[in-house]
């Protein structure tokens, strides 16, 4: 159904449930982040009414607790408790969150929710404006749901959200046992358990938006924020999580890792400048990992090296190594092992890993927004900083191995 006036629609709606109210709202911010073609107007005009009549519902159901009170029932209304501990997870926050951003008026509920919410993360985000807050759970989860659907290692990597500075232990592949004369006496085993601290290096985005989404509806900004903070945030990190030099960001696979290609230390197979890639060099690089590791192992790459490189090296009977599958909806395998696409990695480099175990990422305090409305004023816009504290690193540096091509000499 379509409407023309926000009266329209709020008459269609207020004899509807809440429930089925909070339904078509999903649906509707739905269609405009999947239809390019959406009436946004429309759908605006339709978005604004469900609003008034769900307010209305509201009032209308606060006005009956407060009635039945004066007649002596005990139906007296109760305040909504929040705990600073899930308060970014409940729904009241979240609402409070995007209308703080696009200036509207909160509920009490609302009001207490984000109060407290900025007071228990004072210590982490000290600011003078009254707009700064960390991202809704639920937002913040969406955001990382759809960084890791854009592919490359961010995605198979281990997500953390630790504090920053705390040893964090990592299950790597123990020793196996041995055989055992009976009665014979047997030493027992000191377990090295390794560990790995992450620091807190600042990624900051800093966007504007006209003052018109001040009329925008929670939904369709929510859709806008997500899309901005996964492309600036999120793809800074993907980046670091192979380039990173660990100064004053995170470190990557490629220097936090030192590559070494000959001797019992040995992690790297070098291909000389005006060499090729061949097959027996990929096995070379493969056998190199250990196989506690292997398991779960994945190869990386980029897309030129994909197609230009492996899809034309064949074995020794003359098949090829690489085998696409698409019947499971993935790129495909190299010697069995699954392909992961990251565009962050040099041509003609290929790393071999398990990074779903040992290679990790660490949001301890999500990403928080800061609205600013002085330094454009004059321009009619509104300020938009997003700012994440995060490190990334190689949980065990034994656990990778590396593929790649000699630097041609000037």
């Amino acid at each position: 159904m379509k409407f023309t006036t926000v009266a329209e629609a709020f008459n269609y709606y207020r004899t509807k449930t809440v429930e089925e109210m909070e339904t078509r709202a999903k649906a509707i911010g739905a269609e405009i982040d999947s239809n390019a073609d959406a009436d946004v107007e429309a759908l605006n005009i339709e978005l604004k009414g469900i609003k008034e009549a769900r307010d209305n519902a509201e009032t209308r159901s606060e006005a009956k607790k407060t009635l039945s009170f004066f007649e002596g029932m005990d139906t007296k209304p109760q305040k909504t408790s929040f705990d600073a501990e899930t308060v970014l997870d409940t729904e009241e926050y979240r609402s409070a969150f995007f209308k703080t951003m696009l200036n509207q008026k909160l509920t009490e509920a609302e009001k207490r929710a984000f109060d407290l919410a900025i007071e228990t993360r004072t210590d982490a985000y000290n600011t003078s404006s009254n707009s700064a807050a960390v991202l809704p759970t639920h937002t913040l989860n969406e955001i990382i749901k759809k960084a890791r659907t854009m592919g490359g290692l961010l995605g198979e990597c281990r997500a953390f959200s630790m504090p920053t500075k705390i040893a964090i232990p990592i299950g790597t592949p123990s020793t196996k046992a041995a055989w055992h004369t009976e009665a014979a006496a047997v030493d027992s085993e000191n377990v090295t358990v390794a560990t790995v601290s992450f620091d807190g290096y600042e990624i900051m985005k800093v966007f504007s938006i006209s003052e018109k989404a001040r009329r925008m509806s929670i939904s369709a900004f929510e859709s806008y924020l997500v899309e901005e903070l996964r492309a600036c945030v999120m793809e800074t990190l993907a980046d670091a999580i192979v380039n990173g030099t660990g100064s004053s960001q995170g470190t990557g696979l490629e220097s936090g890792i030192t590559w070494t290609k000959t001797g019992a230390t040995q992690n790297a197979v070098e291909i000389a400048a005006n060499g090729s890639f061949t097959y027996a060099k990929v096995v070379e690089f493969v056998a190199l990992l250990k196989r506690g590791y292997a398991a779960g192992a994945k190869m990386a790459m980029n897309n030129k090296t994909l197609y230009n490189v492996f899809y034309s090296i064949l074995d020794t009977t003359n098949r090829p190594i690489f085998i696409a599958d698409p019947k499971d909806e993935s790129i495909g395998k190299v010697l069995g092992f699954p392909v992961v696409v990251d565009d962050n990695i040099a041509d003609n480099t290929v790393y071999l890993g398990n990074y779903g175990k040992y290679m990790g990422y660490n949001l301890p305090e999500g990403i928080t927004i800061e609205s600013s409305r002085e330094s454009s004023f004059k321009k009619g816009v509104v300020d938009y900083r997003a700012m994440a504290i995060a490190d990334c690193k190689p949980l065990v540096t034994e656990a990778f191995v590396k593929l790649y091509k000699a630097a041609a000499s000037n």
